[in-house]
């Protein structure tokens, strides 16, 4: 496998998980190489939102700068109730992370930056794998192309539908919500005079009876993101690419808010997302494998927490295996797995929280308000810092 003193690691998906992990374990001199099944690293998705506890990640990777150049910039937050009622203020003091510090992304254009800084020897694309056996000396990965590689440890970051979570783990199967997002694109120059989302500086969120409402920027500001959640009883794929239909996701909001009627009305195409998450596992890491983001945690996404909880993992990995030869992966492995599994499944109860809060028939909005800020309180988006937690627990061991 290796010499005993340089590791080689595969990581298994390119997603943002697995590209940070890439970038994280190389930063750490460890010879990390992502394998990918797409035969290219499509422009697909929609927003996603990267807040402070992830982006000091990727500011200590140096392409923090590179992610901000591509961001919707904005300045403030508004939160109303379905008819129109500000919920704690407006500007609201409720956030899903301090504006100056968080950014939000076209999930396209945040992969291509990270794809980006990474060497091209270290993305192999068009490789599903098939199979993947964890021996003595290392671990075997073998791809439908017919090709192999052996390395001494294996990150499945390959999504909550992950091949490889049997490894470690018996699998479990994702949950659904009861609720689907319709989600989609709108150019920013379709949104004039349509407050507060016009001049592309706030993020907006509606709450109402069994759904809510999210907009905000992306693109440095060209698009404006939109993701609707309402109930559901049908088993929802989550795809970018499942066609949803704008008019019934119209009738579903008809009553709103004016502003959230006039977006709908600007949409020419909208794609349905099932929401689900999973519940924790027992175990997620075997000799030489361990799971990595929505393979071994998913959660949903009302807290805008599911890619940053990735990039946490991907940084508490690196950091856990900084000095680390063949002999001391097992032991490395369960540090970075007992660091993780409490603060994801705090995340992933916060998440759920969150959405019944949003979606709640009873709340006050002074009552939704508080309860919005004691879960943001809790899950510290602004200050918690994965990798000096990693560091901690390493030189305590």
């Amino acid at each position: 496998m290796t010499d005993g003193k340089t590791l080689r690691v595969a990581i298994v998906g390119a997603g943002i998980g697995g590209l940070t992990a890439a970038l994280a374990l190389r930063a750490q001199g460890i010879d990390a190489r992502v394998y990918e099944q797409a035969t290219e690293l499509r422009a697909l998705g929609a927003g996603v939102s990267i807040a402070p506890n992830g982006a000091r990640v990727f500011d200590g990777l140096g392409v923090g700068e590179r992610l901000r150049a591509v961001a919707g910039q904005y300045s403030h937050y508004v939160f109303r109730t379905a008819d129109g009622r500000p919920v704690a203020g407006e500007p609201s003091r409720l956030s899903f992370g301090d504006p100056q510090r968080t950014m939000f992304l076209h999930r396209g254009e945040f992969q291509a930056v990270l794809s980006g800084a990474l060497p091209d020897s270290a993305i192999r694309l068009g490789r599903r794998v098939i199979e993947a056996r964890d021996g003595d000396d290392g671990v075997t990965v073998r791809f439908a192309d017919g090709s192999t590689v052996d390395a001494d440890l294996l990150v499945a970051a390959d999504g909550i539908h992950s091949r490889l979570q049997g490894l470690v783990s018996e699998p479990a199967q994702p949950v659904s919500e009861g609720i689907m997002a319709y989600r989609g694109l709108i150019p920013a120059d379709r949104l004039e005079g349509i407050e507060p989302i016009a001049a592309m500086n706030a993020c907006a969120m509606w709450m109402g009876p069994g759904r809510s409402f999210l907009v905000y920027p992306v693109s440095a500001g060209r698009l404006l993101n939109v993701v609707a959640f309402v109930p559901t009883d049908l088993d929802v794929t989550e795809s970018w690419t499942a066609p949803g239909d704008v008019r019934e996701l119209a009738a579903t909001y008809a009553g709103w808010d004016q502003p959230v009627l006039d977006i709908i009305g600007r949409m020419d195409e909208t794609f349905r997302w099932g929401i689900y998450d999973r519940e924790p596992l027992a175990n997620w890491s075997g000799r030489h494998v361990t799971l990595l983001g929505d393979s071994a945690h998913a959660v949903v996404p009302h807290l805008g927490q599911g890619a940053n909880q990735a990039v946490e993992d991907a940084v508490t990995l690196a950091t856990v295996l900084q000095g680390c030869v063949r002999a001391d992966l097992p032991s490395r492995l369960r540090l970075y797995q007992d660091l993780r599994l409490a603060r994801t499944r705090q995340v992933r109860d916060g998440a759920r929280e969150a959405g019944r809060t949003y979606r709640s028939t009873e709340l006050t909005p002074h009552e939704r308000a508080d309860r919005i800020e004691a879960i943001f309180d809790r899950i510290a988006v602004n200050s918690y810092d994965a990798q000096s937690v990693a560091r901690a627990a390493l030189s305590a061991a």
